[in-house]
Parts: structure tokens; C-alpha cells; sequence
């Protein structure tokens, strides 16, 4: 669900480019064609060389080793030709940067990844690795951000609701830590409801105590939407774009950090983010006044737009 939030911001945010041209889609979590397909003349072969433009979105899309399988973006140093001249649209870093890239993989970036184009990166971190590959960036954040405001902000609640919907994370499992936070949210809220974003986040859910009236909303990203324009909610959880998906509909939000995204992202932006080991604080933080300020510089956003006016 994370990427139809991405994918949502990203065509109403490049919509001034996209409307108007034809638009053609290919997921990165599979090869867009296997080594022996690229030999003949093909479809998606002659896409990828004709496009005026290609953009990658996604949030944990660049990775330091690429011959690790990980599937977010799904190259290697064949498939990348398929990408050349494609422009990062507020990409980041999955982990920490410790600064170091094997040959492959900048071999790989480098084929993929266009030298005439700025790149537009989600926190500073990942701009520093593309630039540290040879390649120019700026960080805009992620897309899902460029459309607040002063007024977007000033619309979120700053006091507490009455009812609550939280997240937690399959992939990130700490069963100390989230039975904390699920006793918290029962304490402090008269409603909570609980948003499956991960294919396996309910099983994981299964596993705790107090639960028993959690009320579950639907895994899709329209039941969601329906909770959070109702009002009178708040968002709590580990989920990143829950959270600020929740926000970009004026509730009020506290994200869990419980990976880098949330606390690089938190550096520039300003999310509402603490950590989980910190949730013990949570109680005095939500019964609090919570000013929601998150920050985009607009100009900068601009700028990188600015690029593909014209073709």
C-alpha cells in the first residue's frame, strides 16, 4: 500500500507533465525483461529506448550493493540499458550509507541513471549517495510531501482525538515495544482502529494482548481514505506513508521511526517522528499540544520540475 501512496502523489504531482503526454507504467519490483529477452526486437524494448522521458519512484530504490536481490528496483547490469537516461522522482537510500558501493553496483547506477538530469532524493543521505556515485541530486523529499503547505499544516488538529488509527510493521517485528504501544492506544483513545497496510501485518497483530476491540479497516487504500475524511481521528503507528498520508488529510500524526526512512526524512522534513524504543513517551506526547510543521521548500521542488517542461 506504501507504493499506491507514492504512486498517487507522484501522478498529481507531475500531472502538469503526465496529462498531457502518453504515459506508460512498469513496476520495479520485477525484471522488466530477463537477459535473453533483450536479444530481439521487443515492446518494452522499444518503450524504454524511445521514451523522451523515464522517472524511478519509490522510496528505498537505491541500494549500495546490487547483487544482493532485493526487489524494490529489480536490476542488474544487463537490464539497466533498459533504464538509461531515467531520472530518480524521490527516491532514497534503503539503510544506512556507510559510504562504501562496489564496482557492479555503480557500474549498474551508471548505465541506469541519467548524467544530464538533476535527481530529486527524499533526505540528504541519499543525496549524498548519488552524488558520491557521480551523479547531481537535490532533495526535495518524497513526492508524497510536495503538496503541504503553511495551510495544510495549520489545518492538523493539535490536540487529541477521541479515536485513533494505527499501524504496525510485519518486516520489523518488536513484540516488546508494539504490545506497549497497542496498551497506550487503548488507554488514551475510546475507539482504535487498526489499517493492514503489509500482506502480513494482521497475522503479526494476531500476536498481542488488548486487541480483542481493535476495529480492523480493510487493506486497501480506499478504506483508509474513508476513515481518515471522516475526522475526529488521529493516526499513531510504524508506518511511514500511513502517516503522512494521514496527514496530506489534515489528522493529526505521530510516526514510530522503526528504520531509516522515518528519521532521515524526519532530519529535513520535520514529520512528527519518534522512535519506538522511545514509545514509552507517547502517552505525554499524545495528551499534549502537537504543532504539525512540516517543511518543503517549494522552490527547490520547482526548480527540478522546471527540467521536463518542454520536449
Amino acid at each position: 500500500m506504501g507504493d499506491f501512496i507514492i504512486n498517487e502523489s507522484i501522478m498529481r504531482e507531475m500531472g502538469y507533465l503526465f496529462n498531457e503526454n502518453f504515459v506508460i507504467r512498469y513496476g520495479t519490483h520485477n525484471p522488466l525483461l530477463h537477459h535473453f529477452q533483450m536479444i530481439k526486437p521487443n515492446a518494452v524494448n522499444k518503450t524504454c529506448r524511445e521514451a523522451n522521458f523515464k522517472f524511478l519512484g519509490g522510496t528505498n530504490l537505491l541500494k549500495r550493493n546490487l547483487m544482493r536481490p532485493i526487489l524494490d528496483w529489480n536490476v542488474d547490469l544487463v537490464t539497466s540499458a533498459l533504464y538509461k537516461g531515467s531520472v530518480a522522482l524521490g527516491c532514497g537510500i534503503a539503510g544506512i550509507d556507510n559510504g562504501k558501493t562496489n564496482t557492479y553496483t555503480k557500474r549498474a547506477y551508471d548505465r541506469a541513471l541519467s548524467k544530464n538530469y538533476v535527481h530529486s532524493v527524499r533526505d540528504e543521505a541519499s543525496k549524498r549517495f548519488l552524488e558520491r556515485l557521480g551523479f547531481e541530486a537535490c532533495n526535495t523529499g518524497c513526492p508524497t510531501l510536495w503538496g503541504f503547505t503553511d495551510g495544510l499544516n495549520e489545518s492538523i488538529p493539535k490536540t487529541k482525538s477521541e479515536h485513533v488509527v494505527f499501524t504496525l510493521t510485519d518486516y520489523a517485528p518488536d513484540l516488546k515495544q508494539d504490545q506497549k504501544l497497542i496498551n497506550i492506544l487503548n488507554r488514551n483513545y475510546k475507539e482504535v482502529y487498526f489499517w493492514v497496510q503489509g500482506s502480513e501485518d494482521f497475522k503479526y497483530l494476531e500476536q498481542f494482548s488488548g486487541i480483542e476491540n481493535v476495529k480492523i479497516i480493510n487493506p486497501s487504500l480506499s478504506s483508509y481514505k474513508e476513515i481518515l475524511v471522516k475526522g475526529g481521528i488521529d493516526y499513531v503507528g510504524t508506518r511511514l506513508h500511513a502517516g503522512i498520508y494521514a496527514m496530506q488529510h489534515s489528522v493529526r500524526s505521530v510516526i514510530l521511526a522503526v528504520d531509516n526512512r522515518a528519521r532521515d526524512m524526519d532530519e529535513s522534513h520535520h514529520l512528527n517522528v519518534i522512535e519506538r524504543e522511545d514509545v514509552d513517551s507517547l502517552p505525554s506526547l499524545l495528551n499534549s499540544s502537537i504543532t504539525t510543521s512540516i517543511f518543503v521548500d517549494h522552490e527547490l521542488v520547482n526548480s527540478w520540475k522546471g527540467q521536463f517542461k518542454s520536449l
